[in-house]
Order: structure tokens, then sequence, then C-alpha cells
């Protein structure tokens, strides 16, 4: 199953959803994908079409692949023009991903600023090859998602730069304009902002998310590269805090994210 059919089986009242092996992540679903199709119950629960502008995610424990998981969301707060949201997936009767999301209609506002620029980097043509899919070496879920570098070093490259990213996309989707839920998935695409500073393979991960989105999403095909760059800002005690943002190719602002990671080295 695709990107967009896994969301798609995501119901108002959906029957809990085994997700394959193919979009595994070491011995986890892809955290991208589960932040995906928690969002996508919560977005069923509103009463309107109010955007996201911000998620706070929690990946409580590792999501098993071929294991029912059931999407459930609940309204918390409902105002006239902010709605707080609960998302939640739960599997084997335990909880492995929290979101709590605020939804909120526009404004009017005499406040107006533009976004910073985007970070610059090698263009498209001129970045490393797209990383492959290689069975055994790559999370499985490469297979549906293109990278290529082109800031800082690849995971384990013993690379002491603060700063990663490059180009992303999605690899088997229908073209189509892209919303919310693929972008969650391009900005955790990327590996934890630490890896590269290791020099041999350890297990990392992330612990907490936090992402804003610009609304309205800027018009954007599915098939469209991304720009990303995500700077570590500390590292200490195994634990990791990083900033990212995503772009579009022209170098529209598309989302901010914040994450703790883990590194078990």
């Amino acid at each position: 199953m695709n990107f967009d059919q896994l969301l798609n089986a995501v119901g108002a009242q959906s029957d809990p959803i085994s997700i394959p092996p193919e979009w595994a992540q070491g011995r986890a679903v892809f955290g991208g994908l589960m932040a995906a199709m928690v969002y996508k119950a919560m977005s069923l629960k509103l009463p309107d079409d109010r955007p996201v502008r911000s998620l706070a995610i929690s990946f409580v424990a590792p999501a098993a692949p071929d294991v029912p998981i059931r999407f459930e969301a609940e309204v918390l707060r409902e105002g006239k023009a902010v709605s707080t949201l609960l998302g939640r997936a739960v599997q084997g009767g335990q909880v492995v991903t929290l979101i709590q999301g605020n939804f909120g209609a526009g404004r009017p506002s005499v406040v107006d600023v533009p976004a910073q620029p985007a970070i610059p980097m090698k263009a498209l043509e001129a970045s490393a090859p797209e990383l492959p899919y290689i069975k055994g070496v790559t999370p499985e879920f490469m297979r549906h998602v293109a990278l290529r570098w082109a800031i800082g070093g690849l995971p384990f490259s013993g690379n002491a730069s603060r700063q990663m990213g490059g180009w992303v996309r999605l690899r088997d989707v229908v073209q189509a304009q892209v919303n919310v839920a693929h972008l969650l998935a391009l900005v955790d695409a990327w590996p934890p902002s630490l890896m590269p500073f290791l020099k041999q393979p350890a297990a990392g991960s992330t612990l907490t998310w936090t992402i804003e989105f610009i609304q309205p999403t800027p018009k954007l095909s599915t098939l469209d590269w991304c720009r990303y760059c995500v700077e570590t800002e500390h590292a200490r005690d195994g634990y990791g805090h990083a900033a990212a943002a995503l772009w579009t190719a022209d170098g529209e602002l598309l989302a901010l994210s914040r994450q703790t990671v883990t590194v078990f080295a």
C-alpha cells in the first residue's frame, strides 16, 4: 500500500489497520506515517475546514508493522476560531503515538511578518544522487521516499556539521496537491539529526516532535521536490535537540519543526 492508500484507510469509524512491513523503520512503523494517520483521524473530527496550525507529537512506544492499530481522535475544545484535538494510535491496548493538535481559522490582523529566507543549499541537479533503497541497509520505508543530500553528512559518517538536509519528495503517490499529511512524511523522512555525528551504526529515534504549518499550504504537487534542513542545537546524555524547516523548491516556507531525539551511542 502506498502513502495515500494508507491515509484513505483511516475513516471516521474505521476498523484497526495493519501497516505492512515495507513501511518499517527498524522495529517500528515509520514515524512520519504514524503521525500522518493520527492527523487524518483528527481532521475527520473537525466541524469545518479550519486548517491545522500546530501538532505536538509523542512517540510513546514503537508501533509494530503487521499488527492492527486503531486510530482515534477526540475534540478537547471547540472555539469560534480554534479547535484543540487529541489523537492517538492504539496497538494491543497501548498508546503508541499521541498527538495534540490546534486547528485555527484565519482572522484579520495588522501583523504581517514574512518568513526568513530559505537556507542556501546546492541545486537539485548539483546535489548528491538520490539515496537508493537497499534492503537490509536503509530503512524499509525508504522505498517510498526520495532523499538527495545537499547539506552535512550521511548517517554514521562522522560528520560534525550541525546542519543536515537536502531535497525530499514522495516516490509512489499520484500527482495531487500536497496536504499536511504529506508534509509530515517529508519532514520525518530524514534521519535523527544526531546520526551523522556517529562513526558507526547505532540506534536513534524521535522522542517528541512539534511541527507548525504555514497556512494556507502553498500550491505544491506531491511529485515536486522540497528543501529541508535541520540544525542540531544541543546534544548530551543520549538526547539531542534540533530545529528544522521545510520549503518548496523556490524557497517558500511550508513548515517549522522541532524534535527531541535519542541516540544509543
